[in-house]
């Protein structure tokens, strides 16, 4: 059995994004000049703004995922649903696996090995982001953050900031936010780590702030599959 950081390319883009909407431009690997300065707390204060005000989220995903070591791309696609305080549920439709939050523990199950992770959420490895978007702290305290240049990211009509974790974690180095000019929100995230991978994701046929049905947020695996634990583990 392998460690709770195993699937990090699984989770941790729901403490980064999970309260995102709409669907995104493409864009190129994020290593653009920096726009003019001292616009990009301006920026993310807006988007704090609207995301504070943001209690539930739904919608469809795309994710891709580079594995810089191996060169391989790996695509997968789901829902998303999201409810503050912490509560979130991914659902991935082409290979089963599932992560599930009902905001105190943190369940990781991948179908293809019949394995289920888990893990109380104030132990996970990255506290600072998912503070942000369960409405626990503020994305100007959680990174530092520089505007890119829009037009050279091919995002035109929107704003990108570059953000780098204040508080070190070993799941990313940094974090592309593509905004919407007008409405402030996220439409695509790309997430970078220390190793050179690359994780994409893009958002489409949102719905915010709609009732949810009832045990959206729970989750129990088939029957046989292997329960993992912090402290149980195995190489």
């Amino acid at each position: 059995m392998r460690p709770l950081r195993r699937f990090l390319p699984l989770v941790v883009p729901f403490a980064l994004v999970a309260a995102q909407l709409g669907a995104a431009h493409a864009g190129p690997e994020p290593a653009a000049s920096a726009a003019p300065a001292g616009g990009a707390d301006e920026i993310a204060k807006k988007v704090q703004d609207f995301y504070d005000q943001t209690k539930t989220f739904q919608a469809q995903f795309k994710q891709v995922y580079k594995v810089k070591a191996y060169n391989q791309t790996k695509k997968s696609k789901g829902r998303v649903v999201f409810e503050k305080p912490g509560k979130m549920s991914w659902t991935y439709d082409n290979n089963g696996n599932r992560v599930v939050s009902d905001g105190k523990l943190l369940k990781v199950y991948e179908k293809e090995n019949s394995q289920m992770f888990e893990q109380p959420v104030e132990k996970s490895q990255y506290p600072a982001a998912l503070s942000f978007l369960m409405g626990q702290g503020e994305l100007v305290k959680s990174f530092h953050l520089k505007q890119l240049d829009a037009a050279t990211m091919k995002f035109e009509g929107g704003h990108v900031l570059e953000g780098t974790p204040k508080d070190a974690t070993p799941a990313y180095q940094k974090v592309i936010f593509y905004i919407d000019r007008e409405t402030s929100q996220v439409r695509r995230v790309i997430i970078l780590d220390a190793q050179g991978n690359r994780n994409e994701f893009t958002f489409s046929s949102p719905t915010v702030n709609k009732d949810l049905p009832s045990g959206s947020f729970d989750f129990t695996p088939p029957e046989g599959t292997s329960i993992v634990k912090p402290g149980n583990e195995k190489k």
